[in-house]
């Protein structure tokens, strides 16, 4: 069976401190690691009342001191957001602390609202339309060449960079500079099988990596009965509505219903989005997993666990593990 890896947010639910977001973001990284997950990837987000995980490389050398063997990493750092020498120089930092544990995975999207984006970036102007050109410099950093501008830590690492994304955009970039691919079909499943046909058609070998290898994404949601896994769903059903209402609430307690709570054009929305979340017992979800895995053809599953409540998160990782085993 193929490896199975967590994406994480470090969520901070309603009526829970940040601070228990970080702790729970720890805990939560050991557990995975004893049930055998392959990595642990953070998010990076701004200005999101339920996200955590704004200073990712922080939080992740919080995980890497609390883990001994599960690989760690970005899922992803919004490149366009940063300095290529900065992240180089993080990254870098993070692999000698944590050596041959640490991936690199780059988005090229803001990762929040474009007031937000401004104060990161400070200057807009072509922060996106050069993104290739930042991987290929950040690239250079962590390699073994000598170049006029060093990244100590960094330079040496070789920290494998990854390219995520949503389109047949970062299918081709991906592709064409011979990376690792991960499509985020937990939320944007429009693009999932042409890109990554995009991606496997279009490969071309680079020093990282001899073939393509290409993971998906998907939310999962289990429990011990199908109705108990619906009602924590709806704890994530009520965040993508806001999407439409412009609210932005920690993560919401679940409900009985979102009957009442959603329109119909709310509710096709938020389907359609979340279509490939997989939501209910280990043996309703396990045909549905499956299918997935084979329609996709991946190498690698990448799983977010959008619950609320601490423990039910907990219990949800614990019972994937067991149903990776199964399959």
């Amino acid at each position: 069976m193929i490896p199975f890896s967590i994406l994480d947010l470090a969520t901070i639910s309603e009526g829970h401190s940040l601070a228990s977001a970080l702790e729970q973001t720890r805990n939560t990284a050991i557990a995975a690691e004893k049930a055998g997950y392959h990595r642990y990837w953070l998010a990076e987000h701004h200005g999101m009342r339920s996200v955590a995980s704004s200073a990712t490389s922080v939080l992740l050398s919080h995980i890497g001191a609390h883990t001994q063997r599960i690989r760690i990493g970005s899922g992803g750092v919004m490149l366009p957001n940063h300095s290529p020498l900065v992240i180089a120089e993080q990254y870098g930092t993070l692999a000698e602390l944590y050596p041959g544990r640490v991936d690199l995975g780059l988005g090229r999207a803001p990762g929040t609202d474009m007031t937000t984006a401004r104060a990161l970036r400070r200057q807009m102007n072509d922060s996106v339309d050069s993104y290739p050109n930042d991987i290929v410099e950040l690239q250079r950093y962590l390699s073994d060449q000598e170049q006029p501008v060093l990244a100590i830590p960094g330079q040496g690492t070789n920290v494998p960079l990854w390219l995520l994304g949503s389109s047949l955009y970062s299918a081709e970039l991906a592709s064409y500079l011979g990376l690792p691919y991960a499509f985020a079909s937990h939320f944007a499943p429009d693009d999932l099988i042409p890109a990554m046909q995009v991606y496997r058609d279009g490969f071309r070998p680079s020093e990282q990596q001899e073939s393509p290898y290409a993971m998906a994404g998907v939310m999962v949601v289990l429990a011990d009965t199908d109705d108990e896994a619906q009602r924590l769903f709806t704890s994530v059903q009520q965040k993508f509505r806001q999407m439409r209402t412009g609210e932005n609430t920690p993560m919401p307690a679940p409900i009985d219903t979102m009957e009442g709570v959603w329109s119909e054009s709310e509710k096709a929305m938020v389907n359609h989005i979340l279509r490939y979340a997989m939501v209910g017992t280990p043996e309703s979800v396990k045909p549905k997993l499956t299918q997935f895995i084979e329609q996709t053809g991946i190498d690698e599953l990448i799983v977010s666990i959008p619950i609320h409540d601490p423990d039910a998160r907990l219990h949800c990782l614990t019972q994937l593990a067991e149903l990776r085993n199964s399959l």
